[in-house]
């Protein structure tokens, strides 16, 4: 799952973008130009193969940090003065108006939530903050099966209603609906948006390992190539490197945020259908999806399902690849779409098991 929304805390890195005065405006930057920072508790990282001047780099980074604020101001949980943060404390069962921006989020979360069975449900935010990885501090011990049930007797997509066409949603039950399984999707769309409003026509987004790309990274038009991490608890390391051209990617795992107690495991990744963290093999999912928004919340519901989210992958068309957890390291498994977006070449050249 990914991390939820922070307030955003900007480190411009550069070289020459802090020069200021008009004779620097008009300067060439050597490609790529690199934009990066902290936002959201994470990292965000745009690189951009056009070609730019100084001021207009400076220009794309100031439209650039207006998008990401206004996804934070509507997504966020951890601002009380955030549109999300009203609709969660809004009466029951009364409408909410809320921004096109809020509404499209909530819509793809109920259409995943529905697709899925229930494997992908932003109103379990109650139970992330029980498991201490929500905005609660960590509990000191894992949560009784009594305080837990009640909780899960809370949450369901049932527990929200969205209608789209009047901009507006409600809740029916008590619950505290989390986008941190969406949201940094829909933030990822939108500055990928920005960048081709404003005609940039080959760049790679990072937004905290949530990716989109378009066009090329250089004039020999080679595509954009991206690590996909191996499931290592004490160091970052790529166990396949993929290109990617035109196409978002986000992934899910549980080999970063968990805990331990008692000599247990426990996944940041909560099953909304049992209240409890996640068990199986399973230590990572990437999806590949023309919206990262899409990609996130796919990449979140097959973290849930595991293995058995292979054949709901395959009747959704989804690009699906799972790295396993074996005896001696893992397995790495492909949806067919997956397989065949990357070619038979590479599938069979990183080692892909299809299903």
């Amino acid at each position: 799952m990914n991390p939820v929304l922070r307030p955003v805390v900007i480190s411009v890195l550069f070289l020459g973008l802090l020069l200021a005065g008009c004779s620097e405006s008009d300067r060439p930057l050597e490609s790529p130009v690199r934009l990066e920072g902290s936002i959201f508790g994470t990292f965000y990282q745009v690189t951009i193969a056009d070609s730019l001047t100084q001021g207009q780099a400076r220009e794309l980074e100031e439209g650039l940090l207006e998008v990401l604020e206004q996804v934070d101001a509507a997504m966020s949980i951890y601002r009380d003065d955030s549109e999300l943060m009203a609709f969660n404390q809004a009466p029951l069962g009364e409408w909410q108006p809320l921004s096109n921006e809020l509404i499209e989020v909530l819509a793809i979360s109920q259409s995943v939530a529905e697709a899925s069975d229930g494997a992908f449900d932003v109103t379990l935010g109650g139970l992330v903050n029980l498991w201490s990885f929500g905005s609660e501090a960590r509990p000191s011990e894992v949560p009784d099966d009594e305080t837990l049930e009640a909780r899960l007797a809370e949450v369901g997509p049932d527990s929200i209603e969205v209608d789209e066409n009047a901009l507006q949603a409600r809740r029916l039950r008590d619950v505290f609906v989390n986008l941190g399984g969406v949201a940094k999707g829909h933030a990822t769309d939108r500055v990928a948006a920005y960048l081709d409003a404003e005609g940039i026509e080959h760049y790679l987004v990072n937004l905290g390992g949530d990716l989109i790309t378009r066009g090329y990274r250089d004039r020999q038009a080679e595509p954009w190539r991206i690590g996909i991490e191996a499931p290592l608890d004490d160091r970052q390391e790529a166990t396949h490197i993929v290109p990617l051209h035109d196409i978002s990617v986000a992934t899910s795992g549980d080999y970063r945020n968990y805990f331990e107690e008692n000599g247990q495991r426990f996944s940041h990744t909560i099953d909304p259908r049992s209240g409890r963290p996640i068990e199986h093999r399973v230590a990572s999912v990437t999806v590949a999806h023309p919206s990262n928004a899409w990609a996130d919340a796919w990449a979140t519901a097959m973290m849930v399902l595991g293995e058995e989210g292979l054949e709901l992958a395959r009747e959704q068309g989804l690009k699906v690849l799972l790295l396993v957890r074996e005896d001696e390291g893992w397995s790495s498994v492909a949806s067919p779409a997956f397989a065949d977006y990357l070619g038979g070449e590479l599938s069979d050249e990183m080692g892909l098991e299809v299903r």
